[in-house]
């Protein structure tokens, strides 16, 4: 089964925690502090593998969860790293946030890799926290929560040339006679409901041909497959246009010819100033060599290649012509169309330094949120007295209290961090 999207939820490794630790050998019963830091958490990583070819095994796994790292030592020793969670894709494929519908990662290449979630940092042990005034420090931190989102993965195929046209003009037939694919073939709309791939061997040269699910009339507007097909000619750099010259189903070849247009037109990432190949397919029917007359005719100025697909009649003519144009495209040119057709436009201003939380009531309970905050309070080990009161000077530096208090908060009050709850004092 070819699958081209599936939605998944990533959450990087937490950090290990820091150690409040103190030396306790023989002859040194005051040695100092000696808790070491936790360890990196693993960041989860994409990797384009090309032996892949759908995302077909994201619909038995969608969720990844990295591993944590090590918690701190004894004896000033560090926790281990976490080795990193690396989840292979096919080439092709765009990673998308679906809160913000950011492209977070566009993956080509062989081996191109990318960050798709920072493990969090290790919490820091007792060591790093000594001072000439407090010597001894019983304080350390948890590890950082890693970051955790829900992505979409949207495989759009990586082909030279891309087969394009209306059902059943001949695309799956042309490509099996091309190459050594078996696309399935019937006399019926939509025998091709996913892309088809095959390498296209000319001379000592080759290149690799999509034969991609028929357009119809408003496909730009997602009508029948839609966007599910042009998404997948984002990256052709040649568009092959196969035209049913013999109205074998009863349409007009020139009509075809300029709905399939309008529709490339029409679609958001300037599909019509690819490079496009006119081919007149069916020639061994009745009546193809009629409207090809007409055709040439309307549309003097441009090359249309007559050939059979059935008989290979014309075939070896179009592959020369296929691969003299991919020469002359450089490879590059097409590869970040989504970047280059997204519009970029950058707004100065003022701008309210974040500041990083929010307060307010529900019943009688104040509750406090905040990605800021509420990464201070997992790192925080409430076990100690120290960390405790370093939390409560840091979020009074913050300026929770004094929202807490305009908002109404007194002494004894409740407030709610997360799921655990404090009582309010000054």
């Amino acid at each position: 089964m070819f699958v081209d999207k599936v939605n998944i939820y990533i959450k990087a490794g937490d950090g290990g925690n820091g150690m409040v630790a103190f030396r306790r050998e023989k002859f040194e019963p005051d040695g100092g502090p000696a808790g070491g830091d936790g360890g990196q958490g693993a960041d989860i990583v994409l990797e384009v593998d090309e032996g892949l070819r759908t995302l077909m095994d994201f619909r038995y796994q969608k969720h990844f969860k990295a591993k944590r790292g090590e918690n701190g030592k004894p004896k000033k020793q560090n926790g281990q790293n976490a080795k990193d969670m690396v989840v292979r894709v096919p080439p092709g494929t765009t990673v998308v946030d679906q809160d913000t519908g950011d492209v977070i990662a566009d993956l080509i290449h062989q081996g191109q890799r990318a960050i798709i979630a920072k493990g969090g940092r290790g919490g820091r042990g007792n060591v790093r926290f000594a001072t000439p005034r407090n010597p001894a420090p019983y304080h350390a931190e948890n590890g950082e929560p890693g970051q955790e989102r829900y992505v979409t993965l949207e495989l759009k195929v990586l082909a030279d040339v891309g087969l394009v046209g209306f059902p059943s003009v001949g695309k799956s037939t042309l490509l099996s006679v091309l190459t050594s694919a078996k696309p399935k073939i019937a006399a019926y709309h939509f025998t091709t409901l996913t892309p088809n791939l095959g390498v296209v061997d000319v001379g000592e040269r080759s290149f690799v041909m999509a034969d991609l699910p028929g357009l119809i009339e408003g496909a730009h507007e997602g009508v029948g497959l839609g966007h599910q097909f042009l998404k997948h000619i984002e990256r052709t750099r040649v568009i092959v246009h196969v035209i049913d010259m013999a109205g074998s189903e009863g349409r007009d070849p020139l009509q075809d010819y300029e709905q399939i247009n309008k529709e490339l037109d029409e679609y958001h990432y300037r599909l019509e100033e690819r490079p496009q190949i006119v081919v007149a397919n069916k020639m061994d029917l009745p009546g193809a060599d009629e409207h090809l007359q007409t055709f040439k005719e309307t549309y003097s100025d441009l090359s249309v290649y007559p050939i059979s697909a059935v008989t290979k009649e014309g075939t070896q003519e179009l592959v020369y012509r296929i691969a003299d144009l991919l020469d002359s495209i450089p490879e590059q040119t097409f590869e970040n169309t989504i970047q280059d057709a997204q519009e970029q436009h950058v707004t100065y201003g003022f701008q309210e330094e974040d500041q990083g939380f929010e307060v307010h009531k529900d019943e009688e309970v104040f509750v406090v949120t905040g990605e800021k905050v509420e990464r201070l309070f997992k790192m925080t080990k409430f076990e100690y007295e120290e960390s405790v009161m370093k939390f409560a000077r840091t979020l009074k530096n913050m300026g929770v209290d004094r929202a807490l208090r305009d908002l109404g908060a007194e002494d004894g009050d409740t407030v709610r961090i997360l799921d655990y709850e404090f009582e309010f004092t000054e």
